[in-house]
């Protein structure tokens, strides 16, 4: 594992089709159920409903993504996939991807953000709500594994 360098500015691009190993190797390391597979990831990159985003430090050390999801008729923008390598965590690639999926969404003209995230995930249920998201609900039973999830909703249009 190769460090994250302390300098380093994260900056959150568009994926792209040379991104697609790394993202699922991401979604291999980070999550035990409930993966985005090859073929999901593959599809969401040329697609007009979902964007695919990936941080990156130095124009070349992948360390996050966030898959975005956008429905027609609505305003409601939906968070459905984020994810940051381990050596990342806590050094503002989390945040970076989140301000990008925001400003993405505002671009589409949704007036906000929606996601969900497991119950026991508190270091990233600390980070939406510093963010400015909400509590709105919960979802029993929601993940593959039987967890519950909580719905979370930052409104900013």
């Amino acid at each position: 594992m190769t460090p994250m360098p302390a300098t380093a500015a994260v900056r959150v691009r568009r994926a792209e089709l040379s991104d697609l190993d790394d993202l699922v190797a991401l979604e291999e390391s980070s999550f035990a159920t409930d993966r985005l597979s090859r073929a999901q990831y593959r599809r969401h990159l040329d697609s007009e409903s979902a964007q695919v985003l990936v941080a990156s430090a130095n124009h070349r050390h992948f360390l996050g993504t966030a898959v975005v999801f956008f429905r027609k008729g609505t305003h409601v923008a939906r968070l459905y996939s984020i994810a940051t390598k381990a050596e990342a965590r806590g050094k503002g690639v989390g945040s970076a991807l989140l301000d990008a999926a925001e400003k993405l969404a505002a671009r589409r003209r949704c007036t906000s953000l929606r996601l969900e995230v497991r119950i026991d995930n508190h270091d990233a249920i600390r980070l939406y709500e510093r963010l400015g998201y909400v509590r709105i609900g919960r979802y029993a039973r929601y993940y593959g594994d039987g967890a519950d999830a909580w719905r979370y909703e930052k409104v900013f249009g």
